[in-house]
């Protein structure tokens, strides 16, 4: 006698609950299956910018926004559903609705069977004749990068549906061209900001420390994401506009006064130090006026990078500006009198 065991899982924001014996996992996040809701199929690759170095990624001015919690995607052509489906049957059928055990996908792909939807509409789903083979499409099913942070649970809860070829499912959670672009938000990789200094070893109490990128330092960084089978494309660019100086001390100043020094037209920013400036002000730097005694203080360069998108359709926009800080050691001596 044959035993098939069958397991529905429900992933929930909590640690999921599981039916069907001892083959049902806990959790999305134990990456027991092999068909993940988890895991995004759209391509990243960067189009145009620096890609060596050290490097980081940027942070959003705008402590509001964040991008889109879930979306459909393509998963599976009918022959990859009907491999999937015989071979393995381990794996999300919804963003939160695992399926382990091949019977669960065959009764509802191939042999017609209506389905439960445990939390999306509709509660019941539509069986399937022998996964659509000879048809042209794909079957799509909710993702998110991160299935514990998605509080409403209704959200990109379809059971895995069929979507013609060349068509976008008309759902309020399908993917568009800006929906890339958020995505590859997090995706944009920007240079460390180590500025020039002069003097560069030690600052001196009530003297000026000249401060200076040179141009070709910061280049415009473009990183593109495409959602294969849907034609829907978004490139977004990171571009430079202003480098701001938080000297790491109230005993100090800086120049300008704000601390955002723009940058220059030829890309630069500042003016580096030449002979015979030492007591001048510089356009971009700090004066410190107290000594640190053995503790450096920490400057911290943050550039700040104006985000733009275009996509797939004549679609385009801004996105909230980001910023990628650096730190790096100051020493600051007190002596009465000092050549440059």
């Amino acid at each position: 006698m044959t035993v098939v065991s069958l397991t529905v899982a429900l992933l929930t924001p909590t640690p999921a609950i599981a039916f069907g014996g001892e083959d049902a996992y806990g959790g999305a996040e134990k990456n027991e299956i092999s068909a993940s809701a988890s895991q995004s199929r759209i391509k990243v690759t960067q189009a145009a910018g620096p890609t060596g170095g050290k490097q980081g990624t940027v942070s959003s001015t705008d402590v509001n926004w964040e991008p889109p919690p879930c979306w459909y995607e393509p998963i599976f052509t009918p022959e990859q559903l009907k491999n999937f489906s015989e071979n393995d049957g381990n794996g999300d059928v919804a963003l939160r609705q695992g399926w382990i055990g091949s019977k669960l996908w065959t009764d509802h792909f191939k042999d017609e069977k209506d389905a439960p939807n445990y939390f999306g509409t509709p509660r019941t789903a539509k069986g399937y004749k022998n996964y659509n083979l000879g048809k042209d499409g794909y079957f799509w099913r909710g993702v998110s990068t991160n299935v514990s942070e998605v509080d409403d649970t209704s959200l990109c809860s379809r059971l895995m549906f069929w979507q013609d070829a060349g068509e976008i499912p008309d759902d309020p959670n399908a993917p568009t061209p800006k929906t890339l672009a958020d995505y590859a938000y997090n995706k944009v990789k920007v240079p460390e900001t180590e500025v020039a200094l002069k003097p560069a070893a030690k600052s001196t109490v009530n003297l000026p420390t000249w401060v200076w990128l040179d141009k070709g330092t910061f280049q415009e960084v473009k990183v593109r994401a495409d959602l294969p089978g849907t034609g829907l494309w978004a490139e977004t660019t990171a571009k430079p506009v202003a480098l701001h100086l938080e000297p790491g001390t109230k005993d100090a100043e800086v120049f300008p006064a704000s601390g955002d020094c723009q940058i220059n037209d030829d890309g630069s920013i500042g003016t580096p130090y030449t002979k015979g400036n030492a007591d001048k002000t510089p356009p971009c730097g700090i004066r410190y006026l107290r000594a640190t005694n053995g503790t450096p203080y920490q400057l911290s360069a943050s550039v700040t990078w104006q985000i733009t998108w275009q996509g797939s359709g004549g679609t385009g926009g801004n996105l909230p500006d980001g910023t990628f800080e650096t730190t790096q050691d100051m020493n600051v001596q007190e002596i009465q009198s000092i050549n440059r």
